[in-house]
């Protein structure tokens, strides 16, 4: 996900409660690493944007994370690094299973009302 999102989106992508999100929202917009703005379709919904500096902050963080596991893979010998690759493969083609499962499940439920 990208761009500003809705407590509830949030909530959904860390797999959290909304309240759960929406106290950390508040937290983070205090400290300046989001803010709320009105959704533009919407004016009853409030979206949630990082701020520059809450930008700065993922940005570093995600670098961070890479340069971590990089490190970590480095020490794999090849059979290890082998195996890992396999593995990758069998979790891209579970999780592309289960997104076509949802967008499907998506699909039969908006042509059901309409």
């Amino acid at each position: 996900m990208s761009g500003p999102q809705t407590v509830g989106e949030l909530a959904s992508a860390e797999q959290v409660r909304p309240p759960t999100t929406s106290r950390l929202v508040s937290e983070m917009e205090r400290v300046g690493l989001a803010r709320k703005e009105a959704d533009r379709d919407d004016g009853r919904r409030v979206r949630v944007r990082a701020t520059p500096k809450g930008l700065r902050m993922l940005r570093r963080a995600r670098a961070l994370r890479v340069e971590t596991l990089e490190g970590l893979l480095a020490k794999l010998d090849r059979a290890d690094r082998a195996a890992l690759g396999r593995a990758v493969h069998v979790i891209e083609a579970m999780l592309g299973q289960q997104a076509r499962g949802a967008r499907d499940a998506r699909n039969s439920r908006s042509s059901v009302r309409r």
